[in-house]
């Protein structure tokens, strides 16, 4: 499976040393115009509506940057892993593997949108993401893995890794491949990733109807586009009530066929933080389908309010 970086304020690639340091808004496909200075009591949320645009971006595209090598593919679920950029870098949204095709050979990411080249540049301090050079954020390799801005933690199952980052947090199967549909990027058997429903565009005032309007993104995120062809159908395998981190939440699973490669369960989970009930909180899950959907389960059952509360008091 695949991931993608989540919307989110990430370091501005278009900003010079000649003034303050400051971040642009990635709404999970490419950089806005709205930009807003950098620090760490900054609030998380979106920009409104017609915000006016900050800087200029630089005149050659540039695009946020996957993770760092051996963090390809994964869960085409997407993974939270931020997004900085290198300037002139052309590279996606993604699970993608970094490789250096020095203008000349094959692609360096794993699956979600785009990728090529291009490096880490994450001197924001924000936890989480590459930092400069393309380094990751800490391996949990068991016990559970913090979302601080929505007041959780996941559960690490076997075989498996946790990463906090600054808009959720994520587990991933270690288990990599070439991918079936384009073997120059790197997939993973599975993984989840948590992020605030608004972030994600996921729609709804209630966690079913959230849930129900994720799963379709969810799944082309997961396992759409060349690294498995494509979804040529899906079955629904469960959409019901479920109680989460002591709150009442809603899941829609379903089974995603592919063109390619192994076909994947996907699961879309919402439900209201513990730490702030207003707002509702998505999991995004991808396992390939030669893989138990215990593991869904497990990492479902396993989601509990993080100690000391979690939050950060701000709406998003």
């Amino acid at each position: 499976m695949t991931q993608v970086t989540p919307p989110g304020w990430y370091p501005d690639p278009g900003h010079t040393n000649d003034g303050p340091a400051t971040e642009r808004w990635w709404d999970g496909a490419a950089w806005t115009d709205q930009v807003r200075p950098a620090g760490p009591a900054t609030a998380w949320g979106p920009p409104a509506p017609g915000t006016a645009a900050g800087a200029a971006l630089p005149a050659h595209p540039v695009h946020p940057v996957p993770p760092p090598s051996g963090r390809g593919h994964r869960v085409r679920n997407g993974i939270a892993v931020a997004v900085a950029v290198a300037v002139l870098a052309s590279i996606g949204v993604g699970v993608y593997a970094l490789t250096d095709d020095g203008g000349g050979g094959g692609s360096t990411a794993s699956r979600g949108p785009g990728g090529r080249d291009g490096r880490p540049d994450d001197d924001s301090g924000g936890g989480g993401e590459p930092g400069p050079g393309g380094s990751e954020a800490p391996r949990v390799e068991s016990g559970s893995v913090t979302d601080a801005l929505s007041g959780i933690s996941l559960p690490v199952p076997d075989g498996w890794y946790g990463q906090e980052l600054r808009s959720g947090a994520a587990v991933t199967s270690k288990d990599e491949y070439d991918c079936p549909g384009n073997t120059s990027k790197s997939c993973t058997k599975g993984g989840a990733y948590s992020a605030p429903a608004l972030a994600l565009g996921a729609r709804g005032s209630t966690a079913e109807e959230v849930a129900k309007a994720d799963i379709a993104a969810n799944a082309e995120q997961s396992y759409g586009g060349d690294s498995y062809g494509k979804i040529t159908s899906h079955d629904v395998l469960a959409s019901r009530a479920v109680t989460v981190a002591g709150q009442k939440g809603y899941l829609v699973r379903w089974k995603a066929v592919t063109s390619k490669g192994s076909d994947g369960y996907v699961q879309s989970l919402a439900f209201p933080s513990p730490a702030q009930p207003k707002q509702i909180v998505v999991v995004r899950f991808g396992v390939d389908t030669d893989q138990t959907q215990s593991v869904l389960d497990e990492i479902t059952e396993g989601i509990e309010p993080a100690s000391g509360g979690g939050g950060n008091g701000q709406d998003v």
